[in-house]
């Protein structure tokens, strides 16, 4: 099976245990992510061979995030070395009526310096079939979405599949940069999207016709959705299919988690999950993302089956703690079959 590759920045991140209040902290709970990062160790750990390009400084802590990458199985021959610094993040996390929180602390991290021409692309993707970015790593810096655009256009070019979650992030595109263009240049090149309501009419000023205010998470309306996906779609013909994930936020601790797709024609909906007692929610959507990546390869004729199994997988991941998604694709498609009921395995 030929590779996929994923680009973007991991990080260091810090909670403090036991859903303490960070006034309330002595120590933190350590774990490495990221958004593409995440998606790396999901499609690993479905036995995908997966490549994961970053930039990492020369120091004991990357050193740590190197590692944790290796021990999923996930490649690393293609990060580069370099800059100042591991980029961190300090998660609280909520409960009932709480909601999380999370402090960056990423400025002059390494990723955010990454230049055009420090990564060897051709080579990269050599014996790849697919390449996945996010929208976070172009609102780094300006020099990090000048790479980004580089690997998109390589990748293109060489026929290979792009896939991307261009999520919008409000901590992000501080230095000036011109976010409508970078993104479109980007977003030209594309295969699959995950997007929501708000992040195309962030990145794009696109909002459904025929509504006064856009509903928003599992309130979206099927024809809100469609009308986003047909305004898309005629800015960027090379999109095949566009996904979403719904959440419905009961309380922190409780939401609903379902998933739409749209190939152009048909309006595919997965069943809705009930995420009952949320463990960790962050890193939902990089393992729906990663789960779908493995469905859209292994089930390219059935997109009803490949979105049942991305919101499956992602819907365990909020049971798993950290940033990954550690379900295996057994316990993936019991959930599918109907048995939920978490019964001890002997």
């Amino acid at each position: 099976m030929k590779k996929v590759i994923t680009f973007g920045e991991i990080m260091l991140r810090l909670s403090p245990p036991n859903s303490l209040r960070f006034s309330q902290a002595n120590r933190f709970d350590i774990v490495y992510g990221g958004g593409e990062s995440n998606v790396s160790v999901s499609l690993a750990n479905y036995n995908v061979p997966v490549e994961f390009v970053t930039r990492l400084p020369k120091n004991d802590i990357a050193q740590c995030a190197l590692r944790e990458m290796s021990r999923y199985m996930v490649g690393t021959q293609y990060i580069v070395e370099g800059g100042e610094r591991l980029g961190v993040y300090f998660l609280e996390t909520g409960a009932i009526n709480r909601g999380s929180k999370v402090v960056y602390d990423r400025a002059h991290s390494s990723m955010s310096t990454i230049e055009p021409g420090m990564v060897n692309w051709r080579e990269a993707f050599k014996d790849a079939q697919w390449f996945h970015w996010t929208g976070i790593t172009p609102g780094l810096s300006q020099s990090a979405a000048d790479a980004c655009i580089e690997a998109v256009e390589v990748a293109s070019a060489m026929g290979i599949t792009i896939s991307t979650d261009f999520n919008y992030r409000t901590n992000l595109w501080d230095y000036n940069g011109d976010r409508e263009a970078i993104m479109t240049k980007l977003i030209a090149q594309c295969d699959i999207i995950i997007g929501n309501e708000k992040d195309a009419a962030l990145h794009f000023g696109i909002k459904p016709k025929g509504f006064d205010e856009t509903p928003q998470g599992e309130h979206l309306k099927e024809e809100a959705f469609i009308s986003i996906c047909k305004q898309m779609q005629a800015k960027f013909p090379k999109i095949k299919k566009i996904i979403t994930t719904l959440r419905g936020s009961i309380s922190a601790s409780h939401n609903t988690w379902e998933g739409v797709l749209y190939d152009g024609e048909t309006l595919f909906k997965s069943t809705k999950h009930q995420l009952t007692h949320l463990v960790d929610r962050v890193g939902g959507g990089d393992s729906f993302m990663g789960a779908l990546i493995y469905g859209l390869i292994h089930y390219p004729r059935d997109d009803q089956k490949t979105l049942n199994f991305a919101i499956a997988a992602s819907g365990l991941k909020h049971t798993i703690k950290g940033d990954v998604n550690l379900a295996s694709i057994n316990e993936i498609e019991k959930l599918l079959k109907g048995d939920s009921s978490g019964r001890v395995a002997r």
